[in-house]
């Protein structure tokens, strides 16, 4: 059972996020084609092969670091809103976790929480707006809630999953009031927000990663 998430399972989790969006990158389009731009798989994946090909430099970075430098990698690469927000997300957790080499659940809380900051700081989106911060909101409160009961690293993770799958689900019958799926109005109702569900994929792969599914 791992109790602290390691450097180097920091780097497996985001190049297993580049493998997740290639093989979704179809699917996060249709999700987008319904409500947006239909872009949002191609976005994803196009930001993480990058994001993958950066992961071989950062064997001797600290988990900040790494962090940070995925963030800036996506602001650079990705159009649309996905590269500011998801960029903005890694780059606020990387500096909360700059100069650490492993991370124990409270770290894992704190940095995924200023990663949310960041991304409601520039999309000023909140809960019920059918956006990313409705799958990053409630893993942020579960992980907070598992700090407090001091719950093992491992079953935290499987509650954040279930709270990331909640969220996911509570979007479909929302109207999005965020975006290029606003314009719909009440349109939107019935479709899945593709942003929640490239969060959501990351939490699982998260997930996976702490419980030695990788």
């Amino acid at each position: 059972m791992m109790n602290v998430i390691s450097q180097v399972s920091i780097n497996e989790w985001l190049k297993e996020i580049a493998v997740v969006m290639r093989q979704n990158k179809d699917y996060l389009s249709q999700l987008d084609a319904a409500i947006g731009d239909a872009d949002h798989g191609i976005n994803m994946d196009r930001g993480f092969q990058k994001v993958l090909i950066k992961t071989e430099t950062f064997a001797d970075q600290d988990i900040g670091a790494m962090l940070k430098n995925t963030g800036m990698t996506l602001i650079s690469s990705v159009g649309g809103a996905s590269g500011p927000l998801y960029g903005k997300f890694f780059m606020q957790m990387g500096m909360a976790l700059m100069g650490k080499m492993e991370l124990n659940l409270e770290d894992l809380s704190t940095g995924i929480s200023k990663g949310l900051d960041g991304v409601k700081g520039i999309g000023k989106a909140s809960v019920g707006d059918k956006t990313m911060v409705d799958v990053w909101t409630p893993v942020v409160e579960s992980l907070s809630e598992s700090v407090n009961q001091k719950d093992t690293l491992e079953i935290a993770s499987d509650k954040m999953v279930i709270a990331a799958d909640k969220g996911l689900k509570s979007t479909i019958n929302m109207i999005a009031r965020k975006g290029r799926a606003s314009y719909l109005g009440e349109r939107s109702i019935g479709h899945q927000d593709p942003g929640a569900t490239s969060s959501c994929f990351i939490v699982n792969i998260l997930q996976g990663i702490i419980v030695g599914k990788k």
